[in-house]
């Protein structure tokens, strides 16, 4: 008899079965302790449920087949599926039948989804129900290798976590595959809550044990002391935020401690109603970023407590984590590192809304993020920053969390229009409104308006009068092209261009130098809209919707002095536009509104904004939503209301649902011509996430012009990994255009830089 010394359940390194379901029952005891508020009926039985699922899920590998496989013979395995293997035996525990049939889905879809199952079974074995031909030669016999299964072992191996079995024949798991494929359990079923944290708890188990991790933190007390551990007396909203049990709707200027009160609020949560992950939600990366240091550093967590999600986490935790040449081990540390900060270790993750959204389009394996979820507390900061078609999926998801996930939220705004205010209030459900009082909002008294004709570029010598009498000045234009062109024109002994067609190296040293009170003048685009703690003396800006001015104006006159602003700083708006920038606002009535508010606010109180009077010329600006934009928010909404509710169900995975998911992102990353040998070196040295990093992100409209214009190419380089001994081969596309760290990259200017090793 096979003993629990000899039984893998990996190979490299060699991992025993037994130590498997060891680690994998350690990240479950940790599990419990940070999941205490999963929205299910009994708790108890809830997890002595995935306790099972754990103790059972490998069982298949105990198949002789699979052993040899797994030592380097993979003769007599046929490209099985082990959990096939382990499912049968479930029916032979002494539970209710609604108990069995959750453990043989958790485990029969702990890899793979129920479609290729299905597959699986009809192409690989005798079912007597062939669809595909009358004969079922060459199928396996389901019999034939269970006796593969070694019985006394698998029944010694069980005794270990006190279960017995009781006898009876092993089935091949064809009608629990079939009918679940055909109908699966949704979200208008009894038991689609318990099902969906079932899986995901499942395999946070298995893929945290898999990948070395068995504990995840919580967050305690001390976590929160940064909040307590000063000398500033709250003001009224952060008091209330403390004071507060449940959902709120937050409102107070920018700049005075929105994100001090959510964390009093999420505080005053944890204490009332326990532990849940916590995901702070912002719209860009570059506001992720900030927020993430600005948190990491209060909280004291050493990469433990915050963690950090979106789509440009690797030349993120690259520029942040050294520059130091990587061996194969540091590779390997690396990817760990960016495994960690996605799984379950961090209580607190800083994240964009896609990274949740993810998981209610169903995208593989989004069991794990919805169970992450469950009983979390979602703070979403600048929430009036997405278009129509986000706002959409961003209100379904608010109210499939609060409807299944037992989710708490807090969203915080300066600047968010009563219609949509509706929108997200009817998501959420019973709430609490939080707003500052009258006096902070007229305590906030910082900026000055002043419209001015023309466009900004007839305005250079005003601009560079500011610069030479010592102003540190911000310039915000509409496009990369008229940034690019403003920034020549101007002189300054340090100024520093901020735009989105930089690569991820070139964009962090920006950011970094961004931080040194010797920049004189910055020149930028809305990528410098949100959450730059930066601070300047005067903007000139080219004119844009009331709420992105409003953000831009944030980054003047932005931080106090001994406890009070400057005197109202110069927002110097101009108002004609560019013929260019009806195509990046193209809402004309929203930028006709915009103007005729600040010319009110001109023409009153000597231009000075009052703050407390923004919510009436943001209500002025967007009234309602537009026809377009009320169209794409009805379209996105019912169109992903209906997928939730009748596609969304665990092991159910479409290849659709990846399509739709993805057409909301504009950009294709391409390679500039200069950096295609840098580029090739490091994937050569195996520092791929430094390599990724030199590409620039442009839209997709510009990637097939230039594509059909032969203005892009894709080539493919081959390299070796250092710590395998496999050759790679990596495809890219190259863009034919200038490239520099201190322009970006210049789409109208042509630059063709050949390699010769580099082949199509």
């Amino acid at each position: 008899m096979l003993s629990n010394q000899e039984v893998l359940a990996k190979s490299e390194p060699p991992v025993l079965l037994k130590q498997h379901i060891d680690e994998c029952l350690n990240v479950y005891e940790s599990l419990r302790k940070a999941f205490g508020r999963l929205p299910v009926g009994d708790l108890n039985h809830f997890w002595e449920l995935v306790r099972l699922g754990i103790v059972f899920h490998d069982l298949g590998k105990s198949h002789l087949g699979f052993q040899k496989m797994l030592k380097g013979n993979s003769r007599d395995w046929y490209h099985q599926r082990h959990e096939l293997f382990s499912t049968p035996f479930i029916d032979r525990l002494d539970l209710l039948e609604e108990d069995k049939l959750l453990l043989k889905l958790i485990v029969a879809g702990h890899h793979k989804d129920f479609s290729f199952l299905f597959d699986h079974i009809q192409k690989g074995y005798k079912t007597g129900e062939d669809i595909f031909s009358l004969s079922e030669d060459g199928k396996l016999d389901w019999e034939e290798e269970t006796q593969k299964l070694n019985e006394r072992f698998i029944q010694s191996f069980l005794k270990e976590y006190d279960v017995s079995l009781k006898p009876s024949s092993l089935a091949l798991p064809m009608k629990l595959v079939k009918d679940y494929t055909r109908e699966p359990i949704n979200s208008n079923k009894t038991n689609f809550q318990e099902l969906l944290l079932a899986a995901g708890a499942l395999k946070q188990c298995d893929h945290l044990a898999s990948a070395g991790i068995f504990n995840v933190n919580v967050l305690e007390e001390r976590h929160f002391d940064f909040l307590y551990n000063t000398n500033w007396a709250p003001y009224s909203h952060q008091k209330k935020a403390s004071e507060t049990n449940g959902d709120v709707v937050l409102t107070a200027p920018t700049g005075s401690g929105k994100t001090e009160a959510s964390f009093m609020w999420l505080h005053k949560q944890m204490k009332e109603n326990g532990q849940g992950r916590t995901f702070y939600i912002l719209p860009f990366t570059a506001s992720i970023n900030a927020m993430f240091e600005r948190l990491d550093k209060k909280m004291q967590g050493h990469n433990e407590i915050v963690g950090v999600l979106h789509g440009k986490l690797s030349e993120y935790i690259e520029s942040r984590f050294g520059e130091e040449e990587y061996s194969a081990k540091n590779e390997k540390l690396k990817h760990e590192l960016k495994e960690s900060f996605r799984a379950l270790v961090p209580p607190l993750k800083v994240a964009t809304p896609f990274q949740l959204l993810k998981s209610i389009f169903g995208l593989k394996g989004f069991e794990k993020g919805i169970f992450e979820m469950a009983g979390g507390y979602f703070i979403f900061d600048e929430i009036h920053a997405y278009d129509p078609e986000v706002t959409a999926q961003i209100k379904i998801l608010i109210e499939f969390a609060a409807r299944f996930l037992n989710v708490k939220v807090c969203l915080m705004t300066a600047t968010l229009p009563t219609f949509l205010k509706k929108e997200f209030a009817e998501a959420i459900g019973e709430y609490t409104e939080i707003k500052a009082d009258e006096g902070l909002y007229q305590s906030f008294t910082r900026h000055r308006i002043n419209v001015a004709g023309g466009l900004l570029s007839e305005h250079i010598d005003d601009i560079q009068k500011r610069i030479d009498t010592g102003d540190k000045v911000l310039v915000v234009c509409n496009t990369i092209k008229q940034a690019q062109n403003i920034y020549n024109d101007l002189h300054a002994s340090k100024k520093v261009l901020l735009h989105s067609a930089f690569n991820g190296v070139d964009r962090n040293k920006k950011e970094v130098e961004l931080t040194s009170d010797e920049v004189e003048l910055l020149v930028g685009t809305q990528a410098i809209e949100v959450s730059l703690d930066i601070d300047y003396d005067v903007i000139f800006t080219e004119l844009a919707p009331l709420d992105a001015l409003l953000q831009r104006f944030g980054r003047v006159n932005r931080h106090r002095v001994n406890g009070y602003y400057r005197p109202p700083c110069d927002c110097i708006v101009f108002s004609e536009r560019n013929e260019v920038d009806n195509y990046i606002y193209k809402n004309k009535e929203v930028i006709t509104r915009t103007l005729s508010a600040l010319r009110d606010i001109e023409s009153g109180n000597s231009g000075i904004i009052a703050e407390d009077k923004l919510q009436y010329y943001i209500d002025k600006v967007y009234p309602s939503w537009s026809v377009k934009d009320k169209d794409d928010f009805d379209r996105v909404y019912f169109n992903l209301k209906i997928a939730v509710e009748e596609n969304l169900a665990p092991f159910i995975y479409d290849s659709h649902r990846e399509e739709e998911f993805e057409k909301q992102f504009d950009g294709v990353k391409v390679l500039p011509s200069i950096l295609e040998k840098e580029y090739r070196e490091l994937l050569e040295s195996n520092q791929f996430i430094k390599a990724e990093s030199l590409k620039v992100s442009v839209s997709k409209r510009r990637f097939m012009a230039l594509s059909n214009g032969d203005g892009i190419r894709r080539n493919v380089s081959a390299f070796q990994l250092k710590y395998k001994d496999e050759l790679k081969e990596q495809s890219y596309y190259i863009i034919e255009r200038k490239y520099d760290s201190e322009l970006g990259l210049q789409l109208d200017i042509e630059e063709r830089i050949l390699s010769d090793d580099v082949f199509m």
